[in-house]
């Protein structure tokens, strides 16, 4: 455990690189076409296939979805769009024996996203991997030790790291534009309907529920759980704390540029409906840092109220002022008589940004290409696993918080508990057959 935790930390410490020492994918051949998978092909997953063939030398080679539907629609709007049929899969294991993939993007369900990126990186695919990028500490902890064993990029779907304006923010933060900086504060809320009570059904004809559970421990089909509802159980799900708190954690933590947390608390519950909704429907996390900085979220999925006008986004509060990036693109900065000093809109347009599918094509190929880039040799990861990883970690905590009810004492760089109780959830248990094995 000595030598596992000494490798993690100088993985950690040498997040933002982009893993430098690894291969570029083609040294000296910019141009080469990248060969992708897209691994999950339902609302995000979608958004995917829509904005791939807009990137020069990018081709979706193979399709793998677990519902028959969904994987024969892709494939059909994917020819539509390129004029070439890609393959498909249902099994991403059989997929991952493609010897002409390159890397394979995961828009799974959560509980699939840290195994399925494992197994590509043992097969020697590259990665991009949406957030969350793992179901729960244990297994970022696995990927970023994975990424360095298997000298592969996992890039983690934390598109802000990519936006232009939001990258220049930062960069002032860095720079002193409002001062010392030692709170942010971010929020996300939209409102969501009631999900019912679960019915244990058969599952459709079309959908290969066995393989939909993957890694999970098995548990029976219920009537609201596919395609969008398991977010809200955490056997597969995250809440909505890494269901789209991720992003803000993210940037918040970007901003402050601090790793761990030492403290972390949080509060909520299912407090609108009753249903069958497990992970809360309204919550928040506190983590504590060390040279005394703190971050703070609040979640709502049973609300639209705006602050600053936007459903989500992140104030930063320094010595001379704040600054307000608001979900997308844009930001603002305001001295400390709250008086507008500057405000930066984005060059790329204007987003809906609580928008379940995402920033739209726009915006978030940035990301994508930014990932392209890199395989190419030509760029560094802006958001790598041991960047995604610590950023992933905060919304985790928060949530081992709340289901303890406890005030977890952590560490600094890893950020695992002085706590058996609490860390009985940093991992979870495995289907016979498909433990997480580096």
């Amino acid at each position: 455990m000595k030598r596992r935790n000494f490798i993690y930390n100088s993985s950690i410490l040498a997040a933002g690189t982009g893993f430098l020492h690894l291969p570029s994918f083609s040294a000296n051949r910019a141009n080469e076409k990248i060969i992708l998978a897209i691994v999950g092909c339902n609302s995000r997953g979608a958004e995917h296939a829509r904005m791939i063939p807009t990137i020069p030398n990018a081709e979706i080679g193979y399709i793998c979805d677990v519902d028959e539907l969904v994987l024969q629609k892709t494939i059909a709007q994917i020819e539509k769009l390129t004029g070439k049929k890609p393959k498909g899969y249902k099994d991403v294991r059989k997929l991952l024996e493609e010897k002409d993939l390159d890397a394979i993007i995961i828009a799974t369900p959560d509980h699939w996203h840290a195994p399925a990126a494992l197994m590509a990186l043992k097969a020697g695919k590259h990665v991009y991997i949406e957030k969350p990028c793992s179901h729960n500490p244990a297994e970022g902890e696995m990927l970023v030790l994975a990424a360095e064993k298997y000298k592969k990029f996992v890039q983690v779907g934390s598109q802000r790291r990519s936006f232009p304006a939001v990258m220049d923010a930062i960069k002032r933060l860095h720079e002193g534009v409002i001062g010392d900086v030692y709170y942010a504060k971010g929020w996300y809320a939209r409102r969501r309907a009631s999900i019912g009570e679960a019915k244990i059904i058969s599952p459709p004809a079309t959908l290969d529920y066995e393989l939909w559970q993957g890694p999970a421990p098995r548990k029976p089909y219920r009537s609201n759980l596919i395609h969008y509802n398991w977010h809200w159980f955490w056997h597969w799900g995250t809440g909505e704390a890494l269901n789209n708190g991720t992003h803000e954690f993210d940037v918040m933590r970007w901003g402050l540029n601090v790793k761990a947390p030492i403290q972390v608390v949080s509060a909520g519950s299912t407090l609108q409906y009753s249903d069958s909704w497990e992970t809360p429907d309204t919550q928040t996390i506190t983590h504590l840092f060390p040279g005394n900085k703190m971050i703070s979220w609040e979640g709502h999925s049973t609300s639209d109220f705006k602050n600053e006008g936007s459903g989500r986004g992140v104030v930063f509060y320094g010595s001379k002022g704040n600054m307000i990036i608001p979900g997308g693109d844009d930001y603002k900065i305001v001295d400390i008589k709250n008086k507008l000093i500057e405000e930066v809109k984005s060059k790329l347009g204007e987003v809906d940004a609580t928008n379940p599918i995402g920033m739209g094509a726009s915006l978030d190929r940035t990301h994508l290409v930014n990932f392209m880039d890199t395989l190419r040799g030509n760029a560094k990861l802006t958001a790598p696993i041991s960047e995604g990883h610590l950023s992933n970690l905060l919304p985790q905590l928060g949530n081992i918080a709340l289901r303890t009810g406890k005030t977890l004492k952590t560490d600094p760089l890893t950020g695992r508990i002085d706590d058996k109780e609490a860390m009985k959830l940093w991992s979870r248990a495995y289907e016979k057959g498909w433990e997480m094995k580096l």
